[in-house]
């Protein structure tokens, strides 16, 4: 093995280590904020309708872990395949957030 090969391989084995470590902290966050609000709920809650939100967040925090995961698998993969960008995933996070956002404010203001 050269050195240009050996470099490359742990280039890419670093790209997916930062890879699956930035979706790994996506979804601790997450989980922090499913957590938070379940607290603020717990006191006073009337009914599983308060607890919608901090659930949310805690599917939203699987399903981003559950993507880190295979994101890593994807990663590692040799040779890479030839189409590695996680374009649907990045997308049903990003509407879960958005969702998790409005819900959030929700459950703030009532």
């Amino acid at each position: 093995m050269t050195q240009a090969t050996a470099r490359n391989l742990s280039t890419s084995t670093l790209t997916a280590e930062r890879t699956t470590l930035a979706w790994t902290r996506t979804s601790f966050a997450f989980l922090a904020n499913g957590v938070l609000l379940t607290i603020k709920e717990m006191h006073g809650a009337k009914g599983l309708t308060p607890l919608i939100p901090a659930v949310l967040a805690l599917a939203v925090a699987l399903g981003t872990y559950a993507i880190a995961f295979k994101r890593q698998q994807t990663l590692q993969q040799r040779p890479l395949p030839t189409r590695i960008t996680p374009r649907r995933q990045v997308f049903i996070i990003g509407i879960a957030t958005l969702l998790l956002i409005v819900m959030a404010t929700l459950a703030q203001l009532f």
